[in-house]
């Protein structure tokens, strides 16, 4: 038995679909089973990991488990896991908490996900993905009022990666053992500009798609009007400051599925719809 946790979400559904795809048995873990919707093979399990006591019904029977990070309490978590019988966990990061720096708050959060999971008594991988090529979806409420995207971080390039590749190595790490101990730094196969990808996405919906950066300004009132300060300010380190540089390609997705990574023009294919 898999646990997936997020399981309705983008990386932990992606999870979820790949493992049921292969016909193995899924708890995927959601916090409102009636809108939970989730392939044939999975069984909802309602739990709300900002309370680890409400994991502890479902982890009868389970061998290994998907983590997200970020919850307030990951050691319990963990310690939950390793008192049921769990043997292996794959804890999804981020490329950041390979700088170490526990300043930034979203490095922060990472860096203590992993310490948990490291420090757990159960064998554990660790992901570090870069950014998703699924944050895109973020453009829909300016493309569903006209062709001009106006978003922050117009001079950023990106190796972003697709789920489904997350989810492929994921499966990959809970099913072989080879995995333990290992930290796999993971991105796309190309970086790409956010007025590059928009322009990929462009072609793919017939439309004359254009993009306008944010100034820098207008970046801060947005990020503050969205976020807690302390993640403002996290990002603003990672792309003001120059702290974060997730446009480097690296060879792993394909290393270790022996296939390359999917690109960003198959990823808008496929979610096209998305977009109309």
């Amino acid at each position: 038995m898999y646990l997936v946790t997020g399981a309705t979400g983008n990386i932990g559904g992606a999870v979820t679909a790949a493992l049921t795809a292969q016909g193995l048995p899924v708890r995927a873990l959601v916090r409102d089973p009636h809108r939970a919707h989730l392939p044939t093979g999975a069984t909802p399990a309602v739990a709300d990991l900002n309370d680890p006591d409400t994991l502890t019904p479902w982890l009868d029977g389970v061998e290994a488990a998907f983590m997200l990070p970020g919850y307030p309490d990951m050691p319990t978590l963990y310690a939950r896991l390793r008192d049921a019988g769990v043997t292996h966990a794959v804890q999804l990061s981020g490329s950041s908490a390979g700088t170490g720096d526990t300043t930034n708050a979203v490095t922060a959060m990472m860096i203590d996900s992993e310490t948990a999971a490291r420090e757990s008594g159960l064998t554990w991988t660790v992901l570090r993905p870069s950014a998703f090529m699924s944050n895109t979806l973020r453009w829909l409420p300016d493309l569903r009022t006209g062709d001009v995207v106006r978003a922050p971080w117009g001079d950023i390039a990106l190796a972003c990666i697709d789920a489904e590749d997350i989810a492929a190595v994921a499966v990959e790490a809970m099913r072989d053992d080879a995995h333990a101990g290992a930290v796999h730094r993971l991105t796309g196969p190309r970086a790409l500009l956010p007025a590059e990808q928009l322009a990929i996405i462009g072609r793919v919906l017939g439309r004359p798609l254009r993009f306008e950066g944010l100034t820098l300004e207008e970046t801060r009132a947005q990020l503050e009007a969205t976020m807690p300060e302390k993640y403002m300010h996290a990002f603003w380190d990672f792309y003001v400051e120059g702290s974060l540089d997730e446009s480097e390609v690296l060879p792993t997705v394909e290393n270790l599925l022996g296939r390359p990574p999917r690109t960003f023009e198959q990823w808008a294919e496929a979610h096209a719809a998305d977009f109309r």
